[in-house]
């Protein structure tokens, strides 16, 4: 697994520690926006996320008590990922760097059925961020991205 070395007391630098990589904040977006809890789930996201670092990336956040994990009852050999509150703590970030994301690049295709969403993002963006974050403490998570 990937350590995590304290390189300074900044704490953008201490968050980037843990969450500064390629696949850290993609997992949590997945869980949030997709509403993804198996493993399969997030290594056929689309991204081509390699299965060792799959692994590593979960053991890290949960490690760091952004997510935890818990049997799956139906299927004692599957493991379900769940955000705790710290975890939960990050949606704020998240929906940030997707605005970020949209205004940077505007090639990005926006659907019709997201164009709402986008707007909301932007202009309701303390009511959807609570929406956002009852939806995923009931495990319930809608694809808001």
């Amino acid at each position: 697994m990937k350590k995590t070395h304290k390189r300074s007391d900044c704490p953008v630098s201490r968050a980037l520690d843990i969450l500064g990589d390629k696949w850290t904040l993609l997992i949590i977006r997945d869980i949030v926006f997709g509403g993804f809890r198996f493993y399969n789930e997030f290594l056929n996201s689309g991204e081509g996320i390699a299965t060792n670092v799959l692994s590593d990336r979960l053991k890290l956040l949960e490690q760091n008590g952004f997510i935890e994990s818990k049997q799956y009852e139906k299927q004692r050999t599957k493991k379900l990922y769940l955000l705790t509150e710290k975890g939960i703590g990050l949606i704020p970030i998240v929906v940030e760097l997707l605005i970020w994301g949209f205004d940077f690049d505007t090639s990005l295709p926006i659907p019709e059925d997201r164009k709402v969403i986008i707007a909301r993002m932007k202009y309701d963006k303390e009511n959807l961020i609570k929406e956002i974050t009852e939806s995923v403490r009931k495990h319930d998570s809608k694809n808001f991205c």
